[in-house]
């Protein structure tokens, strides 16, 4: 999409970035002549190695070999694609993005989509609280989980009626509702597709709603199912769990991988807040890319069963395509 943003634009938005204002905002920076130093924000470091050049416009880590320029920062830093980079830098210099139509429509079905789930992520986390959501409620803390955690990670609870979120949706949201499988509209008749569930919400990098994943109640022969692929969201992209545990990674530069829902939570119960799991069977390399613009040591730690050591297997596979200096993988 950074086609359908005019360069001249992005010329003129990096002209209008303070760079040392900027990087100094989210982490400290010291003053070295003209310049600036700081410990590293993307690896692991004691002696100073960061520089910020203001007057070029541009920063550089002799230690990792990290370097670029506003954008370049703020995607590495937040884990934004460029397009959302673009926008935070605009934001804060009080500019519109002026995309092409074709990319205006693109972003507010995006949008509309996002806002569609997020609804419902709000409607799942208040029906857990309601009378009906007591023995999820119940599950959950079976489960040792307080409310703080069920809080951070906006659990939820799906009704088993069937038709209870898209009963409850304002009459705007419900196209997109359908549209992003949350609820089935197979022969016109509307059906949510998560019934007696609890609810896990994945969120992006930005913390919009962009799917979900559910764990029966009941006697389905499907324990856990997930949203089906849309225009925002796909399974090989998303993590679960690194949009709560930036915070944490950013002090740690480290990631722990895991393969589900509930372990990553489990593990934040316990104080681990840097867990993650990628969604599907594998870590492939897409969802290792994404990793890596975290961090660059990642963890891994899968069941001690046939299937976990498949995926340590296959995640390895993958791993050593992408590996480079700095880059720091562990299997346990």
């Amino acid at each position: 999409m950074s086609g359908m943003i005019p360069q001249r634009f992005v010329e003129d938005l990096l002209d209008r970035t303070d760079l040392a204002a900027l990087i100094g905002s989210r982490i400290t920076l010291k003053k070295a002549g003209a310049n600036y130093k700081a410990c590293c924000p993307f690896h692991d470091e004691k002696t100073p190695s960061f520089n910020v050049r203001p007057d070029k416009g541009f920063y550089h880590c002799f230690g990792c070999g990290a370097s670029g320029d506003a954008i370049s920062f703020v995607r590495e830093f937040e884990g934004l694609g460029f397009t959302e980079a673009v926008e935070e830098l605009a934001k804060l210099a009080g500019l519109e993005v002026p995309y092409d139509r074709a990319a205006q429509e693109d972003i507010q079905q995006a949008r509309t989509l996002t806002d569609a789930l997020d609804f419902a992520s709000r409607y799942y986390h208040s029906a857990l609280a309601s009378q009906q959501g007591t023995y999820a409620r119940d599950y959950l803390k079976q489960r040792g989980l307080d409310d703080a955690i069920i809080q951070q990670y906006q659990l939820g609870f799906a009704p088993g009626t069937g038709t209870a979120l898209f009963d409850a949706a304002p009459k705007d949201l419900k196209a997109p509702l359908i549209e992003t499988g949350t609820v089935s509209n197979k022969y016109g008749r509307p059906r949510d597709l998560f019934r007696n569930r609890v609810m896990f919400p994945i969120r992006n990098s930005r913390g919009k709603t962009v799917a979900f994943g559910g764990r029966t109640l009941g006697d389905d022969k499907a324990k856990y199912i997930n949203s089906p692929e849309s225009d925002v969201f796909h399974k090989s992209r998303e993590i679960y769990g690194l949009h709560e545990a930036r915070q944490a990674i950013r002090q740690l530069d480290r990631l722990l991988v895991v393969e589900g829902y509930m372990d990553v939570i489990a593990l934040a119960q316990h104080g681990i807040h840097y867990a993650v799991a990628t969604l599907g069977t594998a870590t492939n390399q897409d969802s290792l890319k994404a990793l890596l613009r975290h961090v660059r040591h990642i963890v891994f730690c899968f069941d001690g069963d046939q299937a976990g050591y498949r995926a340590a297997d296959k995640a390895m596979e993958n791993a050593l395509e992408l590996m480079a200096d700095g880059l720091h993988l562990q299997f346990l």
